[in-house]
């Protein structure tokens, strides 16, 4: 089914357009473009260059894709933002495309960004993830699957959160939040994010090793690093085990605190 564009949105011939699109007035789309089938784009959105779209994506009034990013080692160079299927991106959400040539900010399928949301430059999100009003995410950072973030979060520049986690409103953070836990206002481990991980369909007896892990991490008396010896000789393995000692294992910034 061809794809419903307003003869008072601006669309550029060389964008490239799937089948059964609803394109709203007043809505603006560069050359380098695509788009994919069944996205419906609301009025007074801007697409711009380097915009890869998938399926089936709903985009609210004042969004802005593939902005420039607001990087000052920009120098212009050609780079891309890519978008899954299914995200719903509402009202004045902004969307930075990468800094360097070859560069992607990536968002994953099944996102809901809500109004005020902003995702810089090179950042990485997967997918079923939450962003709350008014959230900031910086410039290249890794955002796991089915990540919840509250209201007026900031995550800072190269900043990780694993999946399954939960960040309270308000929060501001400059170092990574292990897969499956609750980062509190401060920053700081609030324990085990028990609603998502049942949402995973997590067994309940590896949430409860999922919580010794957490109590070796974040309530010993020893490093970080001997706290994932520990986990490795202590706690039974399991996939969600293995994702937690990976992450952490994998840090560069260091893990957020304890309260």
């Amino acid at each position: 089914m061809a794809s419903e564009i307003s003869p008072r949105a601006e669309v550029s011939p060389k964008a490239k357009i799937g089948n059964n699109c609803k394109i709203f007035p007043f809505v603006y789309i560069e050359d380098d473009v695509e788009i994919g089938d069944g996205c419906i784009i609301f009025p007074f959105v801007s697409i711009l260059n380097g915009t890869r779209m998938g399926a089936h994506n709903k985009i609210h009034q004042g969004s802005v894709i593939g902005a420039l990013p607001q990087d000052f080692e920009f120098r212009g160079e050609k780079s891309e933002c890519i978008i899954g299927n299914n995200n719903i991106i509402r009202e004045n959400v902004v969307v930075n495309r990468a800094t360097h040539t070859g560069g992607q900010t990536v968002i994953g399928n099944d996102n809901f960004l809500m109004e005020g949301a902003h995702i810089s430059h090179d950042t990485k999100v997967g997918s079923q993830c939450v962003f709350g009003y008014g959230t900031k995410i910086a410039g290249d950072c890794e955002i796991g699957n089915g990540v919840i973030f509250s209201s007026s979060v900031i995550a800072n520049p190269k900043s990780r959160v694993g999946e399954g986690a939960m960040v309270q409103a308000g929060c501001t953070f400059s170092k990574d939040v292990p897969p499956y836990i609750i980062c509190t206002k401060r920053a700081e481990y609030g324990g085990v994010n028990n609603t998502m991980c049942a949402a995973y369909g997590i067994d309940e007896k590896v949430l409860k090793h999922i919580a010794n892990a957490y109590r070796l991490v974040f309530h010993g008396n020893t490093s970080v690093f001997d706290a994932v010896l520990q986990i490795k000789e202590q706690v039974p393995d399991s996939p969600e085990i293995r994702n937690i000692v990976t992450f952490i294992e994998a840090t560069k910034l260091g893990i957020i605190g304890k309260i």
